[in-house]
């Protein structure tokens, strides 16, 4: 038997945006979840890198094969390039801890909760337990609104709604893991708002040239839903002039996608909780992910609520760690029997 000092324990909350590290030895890290190899022998002779990960492979994109292994929160399948992507990603987050290039920190058994969307498919799971073999010796895949829930230690009559990048998540906690009927998710979330809003943006100003990579910088810096909190402006180039552009309708529509589908499925979700402990869920809903950050979102949602008796709901300042430090935290407190024992 292996002592607790002898094992790495790491919550991992694989984004589809940004994927977030937490280790038992205090160290955390966060990093945007693309990979990128050098396009050709000019890029590699520039770059002098085999491979970029993160913040350097976007900043770099334009010299690169550019890869974001993770749709909608899963990894995507038939892409042998996705998948060496996915593992690359991976272990890039476990040096990061100091788990060393074969798998090992000071000859410590490394022990890893990951985070995937609520309605993740068997499939997906299994291609998920095939990138981590070799990068950790055992496994356990829990739902992202689960482990945000465990971290935060709102494990009873609680609704955590996970907004990120490529899935919005609900889960209500009933004291015991979370069963199929207790989940969802739904694939309006931050991606989708991206989309639209890049769509809006060129259909109102036709001759600006906007990426999605601008548009995404814009939506995490400027997002809400309801009345506006002041105008938003943002320069982009049209007919290569730096321009300013008034974005705030678009803005404002583009995150009101979200909006009903929220609803309807935290709606849903209520009334399928025992009747004498839906007054107790609806005053302890919790907004996580980058989407929770929306403002306005938790006002629109409580009052969505008052059509069922009113109701609370509240938003993590801080969402970074959340899913990773709760993937930590059960981590932590598995017992030998939940884990999933890997091998090469």
């Amino acid at each position: 038997m292996r002592t607790d000092s002898e094992i790495l324990h790491v919550g991992i909350d694989l984004g589809t945006s940004r994927s977030a590290i937490s280790a038992s030895n205090g160290e955390r890290f966060v990093v945007d979840s693309f990979v990128g190899w050098p396009a050709d022998m000019v890029a590699k002779k520039v770059l002098k890198r085999d491979v970029l990960i993160g913040h350097e492979a976007v900043t770099n994109r334009t010299m690169l094969d550019l890869h974001r292994p993770l749709e909608r929160g899963l990894l995507k399948e038939g892409s042998e390039k996705d998948v060496e992507a996915v593992r690359e990603l991976l272990k890039h987050l476990l040096r990061l801890v100091g788990v060393s290039s074969n798998g090992r920190i000071d000859g410590s058994h490394v022990r890893a909760v990951v985070g995937v969307p609520a309605a993740s498919l068997r499939t997906n799971k299994q291609y998920l337990r095939n990138s981590m073999k070799g990068i950790v010796d055992s496994l356990m895949i829990v739902s992202e609104p689960f482990a945000v829930a465990y971290g935060l230690n709102a494990l009873l009559h609680t609704m955590i709604i996970d907004i990120g990048a490529g899935t919005t998540d609900f889960c209500v906690m009933k004291g015991r893991y979370p069963g199929e009927e207790d989940q969802r998710t739904l694939t309006v979330a931050g991606d989708s708002l991206d989309a639209q809003l890049l769509k809006l943006i060129e259909e109102r100003y036709p001759q600006a040239n906007v990426t999605v990579f601008m548009v995404r910088e814009w939506k995490e810096k400027h997002s809400f839903v309801g009345e506006a909190p002041k105008r938003v402006l943002v320069t982009a180039p049209v007919k290569g002039v730096p321009t300013e552009l008034d974005i705030t309708n678009e803005m404002r529509a583009a995150c009101e996608t979200l909006v009903p589908p929220t609803v309807e499925t935290m709606l849903d979700l209520l009334s399928r909780v025992e009747p004498e402990f839906q007054e107790r869920v609806r005053n302890n809903i919790i907004l996580s992910g980058g989407g929770g950050l929306i403002r306005n979102l938790s006002q629109t949602l409580e009052t969505a609520l008052k059509q069922v008796g009113g109701g609370k709901v509240t938003h993590m300042q801080d969402p970074v760690f959340v899913g990773s430090d709760g993937g930590l935290a059960l981590a932590l407190d598995a017992p030998d029997s939940d884990w999933e024992k890997l091998t090469a």
